[in-house]
């Protein structure tokens, strides 16, 4: 046997298999159909074949194969990505449906769960389609439809940019800390400007009058769905809530900010059309309440992340007074003094809508409506703040908190331990926060008399791990000190305030920002990751359901058989820990704040003195 065979039979398995692994994962990173893996795995057998084949030619022709297998391969990646698929209102196909439910303005039919307990209807429009003269305009009610609208859907997200799916994946492998393939198809959801719906989950069977709960999605004012799994419904359904989710306009949609737009409105409001969405749904949830069973005078808010800034900012709304009860917050505030992120001034709003109409070369709003929705997604200016527009917020949050002028009567909010670390760690990924940089990172962020002021008051944690207190101090500044001014000042005004510290790790995103949704909601096993939770997640779970169902049902969330969550007494009151252990535990990071605290303050009397 010639050399080149015996090299060519001990080299070609190894790089079958290894071109094989390496296949398998990039499927994976990409989600893409599966026609077009099975189109990968074939051309991975003709190379095979071919290269057997043309074993004994020259190697001009040898090389033949793998340059053809190499464009085949680019060209199906390429190809590979999510398909855009409807999303089902329940997680198997051709469900029961439910008998047609008279709404105010029209009838509905949605869908059952398996088991027939629970009835889910999505896709319900709240409002007319902010599309046409509508784009950039307050939220106009829904009008009265024809005939019983298929309710066994949800609608489609807000216009955003779909992620990149191999990013998505890589994110996902950092937050499992592993690699756990998973090659059942993830379709993208459509996204629309038609987008104004909400879904609602309520028993199949009860009596009397049920609390409701409105839950809004997080994802930075930008991004984000009303029918992700971490806060479906069904789960709450069981416990005796109505629960339904809403979408609203994100982005350059939904709180683009322009003067004309002012004179347009009769100086009514610019720049907070997705808050005004919100309260929209929420002025449909009231007429409808008695339609679908629900108690209007028994209504909850509930949010994540920048879905629980925009729970903040209903509560300052003057707008939304009198349409809900309590409210719950999840990771986000800006009831706060000089709120850090979800917020800005008016100013710096119109502003960047300056620099929006001068990017897209157009004279006029009416041009810009006539821009394509797809196109405006590509502005290079962030639109994920809220304003004081004077119409749907016209003090601050924090001064409206100060002049006892907010709208709920209790209060249920808290944070992670980890809330930092998703946003921190990709921004440094390639130049991790250390010992030598760290000082500089924190000027960068806040200001050298705070970064000198950091360093010294955490001179031992830096020595120690430096990388992980930068992500401490940013955590404590984006989310904790937030939720801390937040409890303060509801507490001050005579509220029932708890508060919690989710420290639950796991195998998937633990304690990092969102990781609490699916234990609160109660939908660890519709993750699917099954891999990530053990029984104790499972107990946690049902646990913190609980709690969160008595909020909403009376505003205390004790019940019989659960550990006891006291309320505020005081500011330096515990919080209740929600992990391993329930428990009480004293506030950590009370050194961060003072710091911070002084830092705010330093920066409002520069402004003052300008």
């Amino acid at each position: 046997m010639k050399k080149r065979h015996i090299a060519f039979w001990i080299a070609f398995p190894i790089s079958f298999v290894l071109v094989g692994a390496i296949l398998i994962f990039l499927f994976d990173l990409t989600n893409g159909p599966l026609v077009l893996f099975i189109l990968m795995l074939f051309s991975l057998v003709a190379l095979a074949a071919s290269s057997i084949i043309l074993l004994n030619k020259k190697l001009l022709f040898r090389f033949i194969p793998w340059v053809s297998f190499v464009g085949v391969i680019v060209l199906l990646l390429s190809l590979s990505k999510p398909s855009v698929e409807r999303r089902s209102a329940t997680l198997f196909p051709n469900p029961e449906k439910t008998k047609v439910l008279q709404l105010v303005n029209g009838k509905v039919q949605g869908a059952y769960t398996k088991d027939k307990q629970v009835e889910v209807y999505a896709g319900i429009p709240y409002a007319k389609a902010p599309v046409g003269d509508l784009r950039w305009k307050a939220t106009q009610p829904v009008e009265d439809w024809d005939g019983v609208k298929d309710c066994t859907y949800f609608a489609p997200k807000s216009m955003q940019s779909y992620g990149d799916p191999i990013t998505g994946t890589l994110v996902e492998m950092y937050a499992e800390k592993g690699w756990h393939p998973d090659y059942s198809m993830h379709p993208n959801e459509p996204v629309s400007e038609d987008s104004l719906y909400l879904n609602i989950w309520r028993p199949a069977s009860f009596e009397g009058k049920l609390p409701i709960l409105v839950y809004i999605h997080g994802g930075s004012l930008t991004t984000g769905s009303s029918a992700f799994q971490e806060y479906n419904g069904e789960t709450m359904a069981r416990n005796g809530v109505i629960m339904i989710t809403i979408t609203y306009r994100l982005g350059i949609f939904g709180y683009f900010a322009h003067e004309d737009l002012l004179k347009e409105n009769d100086g009514l409001s610019t720049g907070n059309y997705g808050l005004l969405d919100q309260i929209e749904a929420l002025r449909w949830v009231n007429a409808n309440a008695a339609s679908f069973g629900g108690d209007v005078d028994n209504i909850t808010i509930a949010g994540e992340s920048a879905g629980s800034s925009s729970v903040s900012a209903l509560c300052s709304s003057p707008l939304a007074k009198g349409l809900f009860k309590r409210a719950i917050g999840e990771s986000s505030s800006i009831a706060s003094f000089r709120a850090p992120h979800t917020f800005r001034s008016l100013d710096d709003a119109l502003s960047t809508g300056k620099k929006i109409m001068k990017e897209f070369n157009v004279n006029s709003i009416e041009e810009l409506r006539k821009v394509p929705a797809t196109k405006l997604l590509t502005t290079q200016y962030s639109n994920s703040s809220m304003c004081v527009d004077g119409y749907a917020l016209t003090k601050s949050p924090y001064e409206v908190y100060k002049a006892k002028e907010n709208n709920e009567e209790a209060l249920l909010n808290g944070y992670n331990v980890k809330e930092a670390d998703a946003f921190v760690v990709p921004t440094f990924l390639f130049d991790p926060t250390n010992k030598n940089n760290i000082e500089t990172r924190l000027a960068d962020t806040f200001d050298k008399q705070a970064a000198s002021e950091f360093m010294d008051e955490y001179r031992t944690e830096i020595e120690k791990d430096a990388f992980s207190t930068f992500n401490d101090i940013i955590t404590a500044y984006w989310f904790m000190q937030p939720h801390r001014d937040w409890s303060y000042l509801a507490f001050d005004n005579g509220e029932d305030v708890y508060r919690y510290q989710f420290t639950k790790e796991n195998g998937y995103l633990g304690t990092n920002h969102s990781g609490e949704m699916v234990y609160c909601y109660g939908n660890l096993d519709k993750t699917g990751k099954s891999f990530a939770y053990d029984q104790s997640d499972y107990d946690l779970s049902k646990t913190m359901v609980s709690y969160w169902a008595n909020f909403v049902k009376s505003g205390n969330p004790n019940g019989e058989g659960l550990p006891t969550w006291e309320k505020m007494s005081a500011h330096n009151s515990p919080l209740l820990e929600l992990g391993k252990e329930i428990a009480p535990i004293e506030e950590k990071a009370e050194r961060a704040y003072r710091i911070l605290d002084e830092w705010k303050n330093r920066e409002a009397e520069k402004e003052l003195n300008k």
